[in-house]
């Protein structure tokens, strides 16, 4: 089936935990809502306390939907300690997870090769890539507990092809890949799997910044382009895994 059109059944995530990393804004807030609205436990990281508040607040106001938990750790900044003790946190509250979304991520600059900073190439690529990585090593030991894991990771076009003035973003979105494609491999006799989305142009603040010009009225908002994630997250999608999907 094609999971851009895929339409997702009013229980599908119930009793499921997920986590959700940028869920403060754009694309992670509007997964966050929807999943909570068709069942999900959801878990709202990010860095910023007031916007996650107000996240959570949003949730908590959809009838029969569980209450959230919030988690904040600046991916930029945060130690193995900072990891170690996040999951230590969940395990305790929760002792499974059901679903790992890595939506959080940072566009760096659109320079070229030549002359692109390599103190921010190295922000970049930790943030987008190594703290996938880091989350995700943590957290394997609570998806190993569900019946259904699932991994996904956020791609994006000039992951699959390289484009010019792409830089440091370009470079993580392919590594991107690749992480979700070894942790597919190694987890293909097990229950996880692991899987990019691609959400292709959306009305998010990291578009902005890439497209200052852009008229966004012309752009799909982040709730238009859900239903991959959903898919993908549920149980329709077992057996799924190695793969990567364009959202739109």
């Amino acid at each position: 089936m094609d999971p851009r059109t895929y339409s997702a059944p009013p229980e599908l995530l119930r009793d499921r935990i997920l986590l959700i990393t940028g869920a403060s804004d754009g694309i992670g807030r509007a997964l966050a809502l929807k999943c909570a609205e068709l069942g999900a436990q959801v878990i709202l990281h990010g860095r910023n306390v007031a916007k996650l508040e107000k996240v959570y607040d949003e949730v908590e106001a959809i009838e029969g939907a569980p209450r959230p938990s919030i988690a904040v750790m600046d991916l930029a900044t945060a130690d193995a300690t900072a990891y170690t003790s996040l999951a230590e946190s969940l395990a305790e509250e929760f002792g499974r997870l059901d679903g790992l979304v890595h939506n959080a991520s940072i566009l760096g600059e659109r320079w070229s090769i030549e002359q692109y900073d390599a103190a921010l190439w190295q922000q970049v690529m930790h943030v987008n890539v190594t703290t996938a990585f880091a989350l995700t090593q943590v957290l394997l030991p609570m998806l190993e507990q569900s019946d259904d894991p699932s991994v996904i990771f956020t791609s994006s076009g000039v992951g699959r092809t390289g484009k010019a003035f792409w830089g440091a973003y370009a470079v993580s979105k392919f590594a991107t890949e690749g992480l979700s494609q070894v942790l597919a491999d190694e987890h293909r006799e097990r229950k996880l799997r692991s899987n990019c989305v691609n959400p292709g142009a959306t009305r998010t603040k990291m578009r902005l910044e890439a497209y200052p010009a852009e008229d966004r009225n012309l752009l799909k908002t982040p709730e238009e382009i859900l239903p991959a994630y959903l898919y993908l997250l549920g149980p329709d999608s077992k057996g799924v895994t190695g793969e990567s999907f364009d959202a739109q």
